[in-house]
């Protein structure tokens, strides 16, 4: 045993030549040998660094997780790129990564680690900047959502209700006058006719701007709603099917999930050319998966060009950080799934 540690230590001279940080340590917790790497990076000496157990210098929010794994370490397991954050003695926090593997007969543990602070910070960063995106996303979203309402409260609450006006008059005009000319009574039916078209006309379009049921029904409906208006306009048959927990969705991703049917769907009629087409969501473990199929003709995903809709579609899963997949071939119809952890 005492050959083997001997041989050992020998081979802990060889690492003094790597910028790396090494270190022995015994399974009493307590450092038993390091290299010159690891006292310039923590900056005590190497009689405090043997003095203290290691966990005296692991950052106190680590020190749970790191005692885990270095048991599982003890019960036989090689730890690999372990992350943890150390506190130096003049208190900065440094982040390192360990490879470590025990020696049971000489109760020893050969710990490599490296310095990945400034990765560390730089991941910091970009999250900082995506986050931020991520808000003027959310911003701007909620902010068209606004103009979106409002063109919908006037095209409903005053445009249409001007035209219900006009309609009424008319009607009054060919209920009180029986001698009109045939001629002016055909033309107070036609626009009898066009006024309720016009009517009904508006109101889908402010449905398609903003649906108001979404905030009275929730999403189920309204997505309901919105495959029996696709079915009777376009002759396209349109199901639905849904099993998840509508409470687990936030608001934002209800309106996004609406917009994306609504793009899947428009992008059916322009490209597709499909004779049915299947909408569902379900809950999938701890992921939300909206899907939209349809039969139509498909088409080569790794030729198609980035379509002003598929566009459309792929910012609004990143805004909530998603997962977009999109499956097709040609004549084999097409796959949209979005997936989001809840």
């Amino acid at each position: 045993m005492v050959n083997l540690l001997k041989s050992k230590l020998e081979l802990f001279a060889f690492f003094e030549l790597t910028p790396d940080l090494v270190c022995l340590a015994g399974k009493d917790g307590y450092l038993r040998k390091v290299n010159q790497a690891v006292i310039d990076k923590l900056q005590y000496t190497e009689a405090e660094l043997y003095k203290n157990p290691i966990a005296y210098f692991i950052h106190p929010d680590d020190k749970d997780l790191t005692h885990k794994n270095r048991t599982e370490l003890l019960g036989g397991k090689v730890l690999h790129n372990f992350e943890n954050r150390y506190i130096t003695k003049q208190g900065e926090i440094i982040w390192l990564t360990w490879t470590s593997i025990y020696f049971a007969d000489s109760e020893l543990v050969l710990a490599i680690a490296k310095d990945i602070t400034e990765k560390k910070k730089q991941e910091k960063e970009a999250e900082e900047k995506f986050n931020k995106f991520k808000s003027l996303t959310t911003y701007f979203k909620s902010n068209i959502e606004k103009d979106r309402k409002y063109l919908t409260y006037e095209l409903h609450e005053e445009l249409a209700q001007l035209v219900f006006a006009v309609k009424t008059d008319v009607e009054l005009i060919a209920n009180n006058k029986a001698d009109l000319p045939a001629a002016s009574k055909e033309r107070i039916e036609h626009a009898l006719i066009v006024s309720k078209l016009l009517i009904e006309t508006l109101q889908r379009i402010s449905f398609s701007i903003s649906p108001k049921m979404m905030e009275e029904f929730g999403l189920k409906d309204t997505l309901e709603w919105l495959c029996r208006e696709f079915s009777i306009l376009n002759g396209v048959p349109c199901a639905c099917a849904f099993d998840y927990d509508e409470e687990n969705l936030t608001n934002e991703i209800k309106i996004d999930f609406f917009r994306i049917c609504q793009e899947a769907l428009s992008n059916v009629i322009r490209h597709a050319m499909a004779k049915n087409v299947m909408i569902s969501i379900k809950d999938v473990d701890e992921k939300v998966q909206l899907t939209i199929m349809d039969n139509g003709k498909g088409f080569d995903v790794p030729q198609q060009i980035e379509t002003p809709g598929l566009l459309s579609m792929r910012e609004r899963v990143n805004s909530i950080n998603g997962q977009l997949t999109i499956q097709s071939e040609p004549g084999k119809g097409t796959r949209i799934c979005v997936e989001i952890t809840k």
